[in-house]
């Protein structure tokens, strides 16, 4: 190695206490300790982000895809070596998992930094793992590309195929309305996930997979295989390829991961309906680079950008069903005049030219043609008002159209406790034209903002028929989940948000046309509920992870990622109005 080249392979992180021949004699000492010959030690790193976990099923293939990344890195001349990161798992996370999502990033840059690699691997798939590992890794500043686990496939009851995770939700509803017996929903609860993998449905998983492959940080192909195909296991190869790959070019993330991208990604989470969820994570990916993401620019792109995915829950269809009809590719070539063409990819090509390399498309029913699109506009509407002056967000894809315009009174839940206690009572005072209400499930209020938003329908009226309502809280929904939900309030209950001065009775204007939610009250009462809120004061007796969380977390116009991770400056604001000029190369 010359003076002036930068350190590579084993010599990168070195620790040097003045004497760095020694340090290099010991690091190697150490490692042929596991069977490696100097002819392996001599070759390019590349590092694999072990996040396979006993608690995590959706992770239930990682051994099956290291083995393969693995086999790419060797095939093309490089070293692989596995390392071991936290795993998150949705339903096994408490309190939630996006309370661990920038733990996880932590982990992921920490750990990058702190070892020998040229490349990196991140293997993601449910949920907040793939966002931690980017926002991680575009910290870190090596050549880094995800692989996701990939979809579980669907199974069957009783002659319907069914799927995680809208069709709990749907038939757990069933059940909540007397609709079928306990007997039943066992069944169908042991055929919901029929094989590992990620929910089978434009969930986040499977939404976040979708935005990393339009980033171009994913192997062309790479969201939608399911996790127990063979095209899972080819995309996992070939990645451990481009991996190494990525190293002679110095595809660092920021290069692929620019403005440009980032409004791939939000084009594509627009026209594949997908989870409310993916704004907040690309959000607070993007602020790791120093990139803003506009609500009203957005807003003004959703306006822009149909939905072309029948895929539940805005349609019927699964994430096998994507796959088969041709996957990511199919969707990008009907919205190609709406992305940037030129933007970088993990193969060192644009994204225009891995479209225009990729097997032609064919006549197929998931994927609807640009002219005839399953919802007009983009899946997400931004919502302001007096109750959401930072802002709101609602799925409407996947909302109930009669009640998009909607003015109704307020039945409020001060907590989740709150929620628990009151929401099964038959003597709720609660109709089908009210609106429901949850405070205190943001960022702060929770902790972690979890995916609360999606409020049960109260028994009484499940039992009546009611399959939705308007419901308004400032946490997050799953993306697996439909109804007329508005999430993301802010600034939140916990901080002095308006959501916090709601009370039982007030009326509440949804207008989903005039992107509006107000409170109707007047200016005065709401200043008046306002002044009289207490300060928000941390518990001195607060330690740990949980202290630094409730200290520095922001608010989900910014991403809820931690106010000492984001960079320091604003280099662009995205999105910029108008359609993209450039062309492939």
């Amino acid at each position: 190695m010359t003076d002036n080249a930068k350190p590579s392979g084993l010599r990168k992180g070195l620790t040097n206490y003045g004497d760095e021949g020694f340090s290099m004699f010991h690091r190697r000492a150490f490692i042929k300790g596991a069977g490696y010959t100097d002819d392996a030690l001599s070759r390019p790193i590349v590092a694999i982000a072990n996040t396979g976990s006993g608690y995590n099923p959706c992770h239930g293939n990682v051994p099956q895809l290291i083995e393969a990344i693995k086999r790419g890195v060797m095939l093309a001349g490089g070293l692989p070596i596995e390392f071991p990161t936290i795993s998150l798992a949705e339903g096994f996370a408490h309190p939630t998992s996006m309370y661990l999502r920038n733990l996880m990033s932590m982990d992921t840059e920490e750990m990058i930094r702190a070892q020998p690699m040229d490349a990196v691997v991140l293997i993601g798939g449910c949920d907040k793992t793939v966002p931690a590992q980017l926002m991680g890794a575009a910290a870190a500043g090596i050549p880094a590309i995800e692989v996701v686990t990939g979809p579980m496939l669907t199974g069957s009851y009783r002659g319907e195929r069914i799927g995680a995770c809208t069709d709990c939700r749907r038939f757990w509803a069933k059940f909540r309305g007397d609709e079928i017996n306990q007997q039943q929903i066992d069944a169908v609860n042991t055929q919901l996930v029929a094989t590992v993998g990620t929910c089978s449905v434009m969930g986040t998983a499977s939404t976040m997979a979708c935005i990393s492959e339009a980033l171009g940080i994913m192997a062309p192909g790479g969201a939608t295989a399911p996790a127990v195909s063979a095209d899972r296991i080819r995309v996992a190869e070939r990645t451990g390829a481009l991996a190494v790959a990525m190293i002679g070019q110095n595809l660092t993330p920021d290069k692929i991961l620019t403005p440009k991208a980032i409004e791939n990604g939000l084009r594509v989470l627009l026209a594949v309906g997908g989870s409310t969820n993916g704004i907040i994570h690309l959000t607070a990916i993007a602020g790791r680079l120093g990139i803003k993401i506009d609500l009203e620019q957005l807003d003004s792109m959703a306006r822009e950008t149909p939905v072309l995915v029948d895929l539940k829950p805005s349609g019927q269809h699964y994430m096998e069903d994507l796959h088969k009809a041709g996957g990511l590719t199919t969707v990008m070539r009907e919205i190609r005049h709406l992305l940037h063409l030129d933007a970088m990819t993990v193969t060192g090509r644009t994204l225009g030219e891995e479209i225009d390399a990729a097997p032609e498309s064919f006549p197929q029913d998931v994927v609807r043609p640009l002219a005839e699109p399953i919802y007009p506009q983009g899946g997400i509407a931004v919502l302001r008002g007096n109750l959401a002056p930072g802002g709101a967000i609602i799925k409407q894809s996947a909302a109930d159209p009669g009640l998009m315009e909607h003015e109704g009174r307020a039945v409020v839940f001060e907590d989740a406790d709150d929620l628990a206690r009151r929401m099964d009572d038959p003597d709720l005072d609660v109709t089908a034209q009210d609106v429901l209400v949850l405070k205190r499930i943001g960022p702060v209020g929770a902790p972690g903002m979890p995916e609360a938003g999606y409020i049960p329908i109260p028994r009484k009226l499940g039992r009546q028929g009611v399959k939705d309502m308007v419901r308004i809280s400032d946490g997050r929904m799953s993306g697996t989940a439909a109804g007329t939900v508005v999430l993301h309030v802010t600034p939140e209950a916990a901080i002095g948000g308006p959501l916090a001065i709601v009370q039982n009775g007030d009326r509440i204007r949804l207008s989903v046309k005039e992107r509006s939610i107000e409170l109707k009250v007047s200016d005065q009462e709401i200043a008046r509920r306002l002044a009289a809120l207490p300060k928000l004061q941390v518990d001195p007796k607060e330690r740990g992870y949980r202290k630094l969380f409730l200290t520095t977390i922001t608010q989900a116009d910014e991403g809820c990622d931690f106010d000492f991770l984001k960079a320091t400056d604003t280099t662009a604001t995205v999105p910029q109005l108008g359609k993209p000029k450039q062309k492939a190369e």
